[in-house]
């Protein structure tokens, strides 16, 4: 909003406390998407995309971008795109970005422009008389005092406002200072008597009391009496306006010339507005002599017209250069605010007015290029040009640009051009301002397109107040100057890509009232000492890289009242000199790296909102901290390290709406509320902490509970869901998961419709036997019954809970066994059914679908081959572990959005898709494991793989290893083992630097691991390798191990961490990496694989030569198998220093030499096997080799000593072969059987390279 409401305070958020939205009447017709702005205009349904998905829009890279740079068309298909500041990782974001996909789905993009209008008008027309007829009945039914909303018509605007600014406190006198602790003991300078005060110097003053005494006379009034207050005298003042023959209040005013007032008449019936809606417009009545009492007209002494305030009137029509109103040439003020001139130019003749001092048409519905005959009012002290936007009917300032406009301003005081389209190139529009504009003292240009740098001529502008350039692209450093601007009192540069780190000396300025940095990422700086006596009132740094600690000196702001620093870097301990900020009403310290306990809050008597959470603070929070804060409307403390019991003096207070304290380490029961029925409570968030005992009866009994999350706690007791008829009746939202609690339903009580209406319902881990009756909830959008003890079919009425609302259906972990048939899926946005003992044919899910579990089930049919269809915006489909057959389908990579497809252990066949390989652009986790695939691996991974886990193991695939997997530079996990691969071995894999896992074991990979003596795989993340019972041969050299930094690390004291899909970890909606490893000849599936869990085998190849001594850097091994080869030597001394080493398997080689006894120092050695080589000496004692029984040695026939029944005496030298179950003959038989098949895969790859051409074409037509 611009104009005089901007001046008193912002008219828009107290509509919105009036429940009116001007921006959800707008209508839109989106065309091609060129000229609606995709997050912030109201496009969609009348949403407003940023509001509708915050947690989306928080994480979107293009917060400024239009709806065409979010999509693509490939012919009649539209494909809509994404660019992260960083990728979606928790279920909320999905959720939001499953249903902004569904609502794209049903946009259709052509080639027309994009048009806007109301939404109560057909066609083109833009009128504002419906909304103007909304603020009026809304104030009309509001219970609101004059002194919050007084405002007269027929006064002088500048006599409102400041009547507004005396009844508010806002005119700088002694007692107005003294409330803002600055003691000033000034008595009147008019009288000489009593304190400064607004009330004083305007009413009861024996100076002023002179003057309203002529006033009374002059007008013909009956002269009042005690009138002692500013609020006192405009109430009398409108009350005798209304009387019948009394004369009209106009202060320095005279009679209204005839040809004014002619001219004024003809301008009202030139004029299209809503007379029902109008208050100035309405009282232009020509049989009233003396049009200076007009709503809006202002007259000079000698009766010309001078001022006209027509805003807000609902004007419709248009108006051009021909207008009867450019004949009231002596205008000095002009203000056409807020009315609809249907998106028509600025008429040129608006610079024909050339007394005009203040001129205002902001959001008046002009549009197009501002006329250069504006650059004409050279008298000008104030412009306001402010609009919305509306993509190409915005007005725009290019032809003329900037500086032609203002180069004869100079006298100019406040500039308004917010949202106006300036589009200047780097810093001219700095220069256009400093050059032109040195009285410049107010400079609003928000959201024009501006870019940077700040230019140095600015510094110029000594005179400037207010500096507002929020939503611009200045990519900058903020200028060291601005603390010179000594007169500075508000700063909002939000959302203008600053940089660099911010000048401390402007946090320091005196007069400085408001400063508003938020939103700039790469903005960093830590905060100074605050002076004493310091203006600050606002201090916004949300979003930003600011970091350090808030320094004590905050206190010393007595004015500070709002302070939001959330998502930012700062650390330490949030200060106690906080708690003496009287004015304080507003802080938002979360998302932070705050430690320590807090302190009290009890002296900040106006706070209404503390959002401390997502920090690292801890201790108890006692009670007293928030006791008597009655102006309390929300306490957010989520995810810190609370203990203790929860503050019960937040139960007490009766205008507090949301408690959140969820996901700390709050203990005991459940506080009782005091007087629940006197509560306005509407939001109760106590999920993740330790509480005990039944859910307290007052809980049931707050009349305006909207929100009741108490999830993942250990209380106990026994709820009937028909517990809930008559209470909570305004209960959307119950989350009860995860507790001890038995949950009652049965299919044969019927709930009465007085039930509360749920969107949200999750009841996991209740104990349900049962479905709850749940056909009477019209808007249920989230039901979760998970992890309870439901068997049977699953009923189709299910489906139609919600009448199309349900979006998210959780039944996994039950015993569930069908779905009923004719069932019908509503456009679900998660569905997951896994873990129950679902069986038949697989479901088809519902198009809008972006999570699909059905894993661990037992459908035994095949996929659909339209699937791909199906899942066009999934981002998770998982079938995992059930008994699907046949091929998969060319559909799936459709699901371009898929983030992972997990197919395995189930029995599918035939060949991978290629372009499975080939679109792997957005795939994270492949997993087609233990299936019955074949063929080679086709196709090549792109340049942008996003692989993270590509998992084909035990399948059948045959030929190489496919080189493009280089491409895939984020991959952590590659387990092509039990194959027939036929390769090399694959040292382009040292480029994948992110590898935590390799498994290659059980196939028929050949050759050497050595790719040149000082060329070695730069692993530094690997932590477990399987290249077993391949063909390898020759030596391991030393440095193999060398970069193996994962393996080295001592990893004792660290936090054990899940290898796991991080892209993906939603709650229960995550991937969950998995490998087999082999100990004791035993296979073992780690499902869990922890970041500590360390791993080599090598065993079952023909390498040879010595054991590298480098094996005893990695420090952090856990198991090493390098068993079934042909090592010789002696077992390295350096073994000892493995001392996380649980399994160590060195069986069946050529080893030879004493059994170092330093071996029995490794206190974890649990699974120990040198049996069948060559050792010798006394086997040693002591710690875990007094476990280990024969058979971990057997084979070595000159070892002695327990636990082999062979007594240690000197025997004589000898040399012999190895004692082993695998004969030298029988490894030679193993080295011919490898050399043969590598001949055979010559000669196959051969014959297949001959008709590759013909095979290939054969292969694209099966494809279609």
């Amino acid at each position: 909003m611009g104009g005089i409401w901007k001046s008193i305070g912002g008219i828009e958020k107290d509509l919105l406390k009036l429940n009116i939205n001007i921006h959800c009447r707008l209508k839109s017709d989106v065309g091609n998407g060129r000229k609606t702005l995709f997050w912030t205009d109201h496009w969609m349904d009348g949403m407003i995309l940023c509001d509708e998905f915050p947690r989306v829009f928080k994480i979107a890279k293009l917060k400024k971008a239009k709806v065409c740079d979010y999509f693509n068309m490939t012919g009649d298909m539209v494909f809509w795109d994404w660019e992260w500041e960083r990728d979606p990782s928790s279920l909320e974001e999905w959720m939001e970005i499953g249903k902004l996909m569904g609502l794209l789905a049903k946009v259709v993009i052509n080639n027309k422009e994009d048009v806007w209008g109301w939404k109560n008008y057909s066609g083109d027309t833009f009128a504002v008389q419906e909304v103007r007829k909304a603020i009026v009945d809304a104030y009309s039914s509001a219970q609101v005092g004059i002194s919050s909303y007084m405002w007269n018509n027929w006064i002088p605007m500048k006599a409102n406002v400041l009547v507004w600014r005396a009844i508010m406190g806002r005119i700088p006198t002694a007692d107005a200072l003294q409330v803002r602790g600055i003691q000033l003991n000034v008595a009147c300078k008019l009288c000489g008597f009593d304190l400064e005060s607004a009330n004083h110097l305007m009413v009861t003053c024996i100076v002023a009391k002179a003057i309203w005494w002529q006033v009374w006379v002059w007008i013909k009034v009956p002269i009042p009496h005690q009138l002692l207050s500013v609020e006192a005298v405009f109430e009398y003042i409108d009350a005798i306006k209304i009387e019948k023959g009394k004369k009209k209040l106009m202060l320095v005013s005279g009679q209204c010339q005839i040809d004014q007032q002619s001219t004024l008449i003809q301008l009202k019936n030139e004029l299209q507005f809503d007379s029902s809606l109008s208050t100035k417009l309405v009282s232009w009545n020509p049989d009233t002599t003396d049009c200076c009492t007009w709503g809006g007209v202002t007259c000079s002494i000698s009766g010309q017209v001078v001022g006209l305030d027509l805003s807000n009137e609902t004007i419709s029509a248009e108006i051009n250069d021909s207008s009867v109103l450019f004949e009231l040439k002596n205008l000095e003020s002009l203000n056409l605010a807020r009315n609809n001139f249907n998106f028509i130019p600025i008429p040129s003749r608006f610079g024909s007015f050339a007394s005009l001092l203040n001129l205002n048409l902001s959001n008046s519905g002009f549009s197009g290029q501002v006329p250069v005959e504006l650059s004409q009012l050279t008298r000008l002290e104030t412009l306001d040009l402010s609009t919305f936007r509306f993509g190409s009917r915005s007005l725009r300032l290019k032809n003329p640009n900037l500086a032609t406009l203002v180069q004869n301003f100079t006298k100019l005081t406040g500039l308004y051009l917010d949202h106006v389209d300036i589009s200047s190139q780097k810093s001219d529009w700095g220069q256009s301002l400093s050059s032109s504009l040195p009285n410049l003292e107010v400079l609003s240009l928000s959201d024009c397109q501006l870019s940077g740098p700040f230019d140095d001529s600015l510094q110029k502008l000594r005179s400037l107040s207010e500096i507002t350039l929020a939503l611009n692209d200045i990519s900058a450093p903020v200028p060291e100057f601005f603390a010179n601007f000594k007169n500075l009192t508000v700063m909002k540069l939000g959302s203008c890509n600053l940089i660099g780190t911010f000048p401390n000396k402007v946090l320091q300025l005196q007069k400085l009232q408001i400063l508003d940095f938020s939103f700039n990422k790469n903005l960093y700086g830590p905060l100074p000492d605050f002076p004493v006596g310091g203006s600050l009132a606002s201090l916004v740094l949300s979003n930003t890289k600011f970091s350090g600690v808030i320094p004590e000196s905050i206190g010393n702001l007595q004015n500070l009242s709002w302070i939001e620093l959330s998502d930012s870097n700062f650390s330490g301990q949030i200060p106690k000199s906080l708690q003496n900020l009287a004015q304080l009403e507003h802080i938002d310290l979360s998302s932070n790296n705050f430690i320590g306990q807090i302190s009290s809050f009890q002296m900040c008597k106006k706070l209404a909102h503390v959002d401390l959470s997502r920090n690292s603070l801890s201790g108890t929070v006692p009670s007293a901290h928030f006791r008597g804060l009655e102006n309390l409307v929300s306490v957010i403390l989520n995810f810190n390290g609370f203990n203790g019991s929860i503050p019960s003096s937040l139960f007490t207070l009766q205008k507090l709406r949301q408690i959140q304290l969820s996901n700390n380490k709050f203990g005991g029961l459940v506080p009782n509320f005091t007087n629940p029925s006197l509560s306005s409570l509407d939001t109760l968030d106590l999920s993740g902490n330790k509480l005990e005992g039944e859910i307290p009866r007052s809980i049931f009994e707050l009349p305006k509970l909207s929100i009741l999350l108490l999830s993942s706690n250990s209380l106990s007791g026994t709820i009937k869901i028909i517990d809930f008829q008559d209470c909570l009746s305004s209960l959307t939202v119950l989350d009860l998961s995860f507790n001890n609690l038995s949950i009652i339903t049965s299919e044969s009580i019927t709930l009465v419709n007085n039930l509360p209406k749920f969107s949200t319902l999750k009841l996991a881990s209740c104990n349900l036997s049962t479905f709850p009756n749940l056909r009477n909830q019209p808007i249920l959008t989230i039901l979760d019954l998970s992890s309870n003890k439901i068997e049977g079919s699953i009923p189709t009425y299910i489906w139609e809970v919600g009448n199309g609302t349900l979006t998210f259906m959780n039944l996994s972990h039950n015993y569930l066994t069908s779905l009923e048939e004719s069932y019908s899926f509503p456009d679900l946005y998660v569905l997951d059914l896994h873990s129950n003992h679902l069986n038949g044919v697989i479901p088809t899910p519902p198009k809008t679908a972006t999570f699909i579990d059905y894993s661990n089930n037992l459908f035994n049919s095949s996929l659909p081959e339209s699937i791909g269809e199906n899942l066009k915006y999934a981002i998770f489909f998982s079938v995992s572990n059930n008994a699907l057959t046949g091929a998969i389908p060319q559909t799936i990579c459709n699901a371009s959005y898929l983030k992972v497809l997990d197919l395995s252990n189930n029995r599918l066949s035939d060949r991978i898709p290629k372009c499975l390989i080939e679109f792997s652009g957005n795939l994270g986790v492949l997993n087609l494991g233990n299936n019955s695939l074949s063929g080679q691996i086709k196709g090549t991974f792109p340049s942008n793989c996003m692989l993270s886990t590509l998992d084909l193991h035990e399948n059948h695939l045959e030929g190489k290893i496919p080189e493009s997997l280089v491409n895939c530079t984020m991959l952590e996990v590659l387990n092509l083992g039990k194959n027939n691969i036929s390769d090399k071995y694959p040292w382009f894999l040292s480029k994948n630097t992110n590898l935590h896992v390799l498994v290659l074991g059980s196939n028929r990979l050949h050759g050497s691991v050595v790719c040149s003596p000082t060329q070695h795989s730069n692993w530094s993340k690997i932590q477990i390798l399987d290249i077993s019972n391949n063909c390898f041969r020759g030596t391991v050299p030393s440095g193999f191990f060398e970069q193996w930094g994962a393996m080295k690390a001592d990893e004792n004291g660290e936090s054990e961490k899940l290898l796991s899909f991080t892209v993906l970890q939603l709650s229960e909606f995550y991937f969950q990496n998995s490998v087999t490893i082999t100990i004791k000849g035993l296979e073992l599936k780690l499902v869990k694989i922890l970041t500590l869990f360390t791993s080599i085998d090598i065993s079952s190849n023909r390498f040879s030569g010595e054991i590298p001594d480098t094996i005893g850097q990695l420090k952090a091994l856990y198991l090493l198998n390098i068993s079934h080869n042909e090592f010789t030597g002696s077992i390295p001394p350096s073994i000892r220093n493995l001392s996380h080493l649980e399994s160590l398997d060195m069986s069946s080689n050529r080893i030879t030499g004493n059994i170092p006894s330093v071996l029995a120092s490794l206190p974890f050695l649990s699974s120990f096997n040198l049996s069948y080589n060559q050792l010798e000496g006394k086997i040693p004692t002591g710690r875990q080799f007094n476990t280990f029984d024969e058979n971990s040695y057997i084979g070595n026939k000159r070892l002695c000593g327990f636990p082999l029944n062979r007594t240690c005496t000197i025997l004589p030298e000898q040399k012999y072969a190895p004692n082993s179950p695998e004969s030298d003959d029988e490894k030679d038989w193993r080295s011919i059987l490898c050399g043969l098949a590598f001949a055979v895969l010559i000669s196959v790859l051969f014959s297949i390279r001959k008709g590759y051409s013909s095979g290939r074409r054969r292969q694209r037509n099966l494809s279609r």
